[in-house]
């Protein structure tokens, strides 16, 4: 995102823009609001202060399902950021098979480098394409190159009119003008459906395989670069359509267009300046009350070795090296077995701002269920639309699934707005099922009376519904 698009998206304009896919949840919106727009007025402040603002981590607390991973999910689309997720259960200690805390820097940079050669790629596209139809052009058309001719003895010159004459009825131009009519018709897309054969340049077919929980990429190290380098590159020849050769050669030639170094520091200047990570289930690396062996004992490694990546550290990846200093990292976990006082002491300190994002009520259910852009019943009814069947949700429908909804998240276990899914896809299962071959209707009512029906036997079997739903 453009800094004048960035001065924009003020803290309101982002929980309006979140409103849009999340319910409630207030609070958590406005502390990554806050720590969004923060990056936006550190880069403004004059060099020597702007190093010392660190920015604010944020834990959010909460059960499975009240939109974390939403927010962050979100926040991404919302923001031009290098932004990545990871699941802190994925790490291990080094030492263990798993996953080293440092590829989520990696993985971070890997976003950036590759959003950055995207911007330039859009901005080299009109002289890609270009160089492309002179490619198509030298294929279908060859230019005609002038002979080379010996020195004449000085002769008469000729008229003006007889040189224009000769000139008209040379080789070379009758294939300029042919080259130019040729070029018309490409750019008119009325040559698209002939077929043209073609050079490509094929990547070199390099296969490798490290042992052991370490590959190359956690090593910073860019193998297929580097072989690449060494091996000499092939020509393919391909046969395809023209404008299929069209797209193909613009993208070639928009790669020789673009310079790897300047996107390669672009990126892990954004990395630095605008990065977030987002670590997802960090509850499972909290240090559980009993001190023993098997799967805890890396536990509170991964902790110690998360440390100076969120303190600041530099990084070695495969672009340069990356200092974490000014990252934003968001951190979720549910917390319904530990507690984020079980993190060791200097993990909460990194950590400042914790936000508790509370459990949804029926209320929440019935907005979640029509109120955002993506609601699940929007895309029920689309996908059934496709069949010639139209979903008709009456509003006493809704709040009846809604209300199962809760009582089963009360019964059973407390899975969110995720129970949703579970109870509409087990209400609408025969529906789902019978069309197209067997249509209800055009149109089918979705009434209390029918989610009653449906729903009704295996709610008030508990045994059941533990499975079910």
């Amino acid at each position: 995102m453009s800094n004048r698009s960035m001065k924009e998206l003020t803290p309101t304009k982002i929980v309006d823009e979140l409103n849009n896919y999340i319910i409630g949840q207030t609070d958590a919106k406005r502390a990554v609001a806050i720590a969004l727009r923060n990056r936006w007025r550190r880069q403004q402040v004059e060099d020597v202060l702007r190093e010392e603002i660190l920015p604010n981590n944020i834990i959010l607390i909460g059960p499975t399902g009240v939109g974390k991973t939403e927010i962050s999910r979100r926040l991404a689309k919302l923001t031009a950021a290098p932004f990545v997720k990871v699941e802190a259960s994925k790490f291990t200690e080094v030492g263990y098979v798993g996953r080293d805390v440092e590829s989520m820097i990696r993985d971070l940079t890997d976003f950036a480098v590759n959003m950055v050669k995207a911007e330039k790629t859009k901005e080299v596209q009109p002289k890609a394409k270009e160089m492309a139809e002179e490619r198509i052009l030298d294929i279908l058309i060859p230019p005609v190159r002038k002979p080379h001719r010996p020195v004449q003895p000085v002769q008469k010159e000729p008229k003006p009119a007889e040189t224009k004459q000769v000139e008209e009825e040379s080789e070379e131009y009758k294939n300029v003008k042919t080259r130019e009519w040729m070029k018309e018709k490409l750019k008119k897309g009325e040559m698209d459906k002939k077929m043209i054969e073609f050079d490509s340049q094929a990547p070199p077919a390099i296969g490798m395989q490290v042992m052991g929980p370490m590959g190359m990429d956690d090593m910073g190290i860019n193998i297929q670069e580097i072989m690449g380098n060494i091996m000499p590159k092939k020509r393919k020849k391909r046969k395809t359509t023209i404008a299929e050769a069209k797209k193909f050669m613009t993208q070639e030639e928009a790669q020789k267009l673009i310079d790897m170094e300047t996107v390669q520091r672009e990126a892990i200047g954004k990395v630095e300046e605008s990065g977030i990570v987002f670590i997802d289930e960090i509850d499972k690396v909290a240090g559980s009350n009993s001190k023993g062996q098997g799967p805890d004992v890396s536990r509170e490694g991964v902790q110690r070795d998360l440390l100076p990546i969120v303190e600041g550290t530099s990084v070695n990846t495969k672009y340069g090296i990356v200092k974490t200093d000014h990252i934003l990292f968001i951190a979720s976990g549910a917390f319904h077995v530990s507690k984020p006082s079980d993190l060791i002491p200097e993990l909460q300190g990194r950590f400042p701002i914790r936000v508790e994002l509370l459990s949804l009520t029926e209320d929440d259910f019935v907005q979640i269920l029509t109120t955002p852009q993506n609601a699940l019943l929007k895309q029920y009814c689309a996908l059934l639309e496709t069949e010639g069947v139209k979903l008709d949700f009456t509003d006493e429908g809704i709040c009846e699934i809604a209300k199962i909804a809760t009582q089963v998240n009360e019964q059973v276990e407390n899975i969110g707005a995720r129970r949703l899914h579970t109870i509409l896809t087990t209400l609408l299962d025969e529906i789902l099922f019978d069309v197209p071959d067997k249509v209800p209707a055009e149109t089918v009512k979705i009434t209390a009376e029918f989610v009653k029906d449906k729903l009704d036997k295996i709610v008030k079997d508990r045994d059941l519904s533990k499975f079910i739903l």
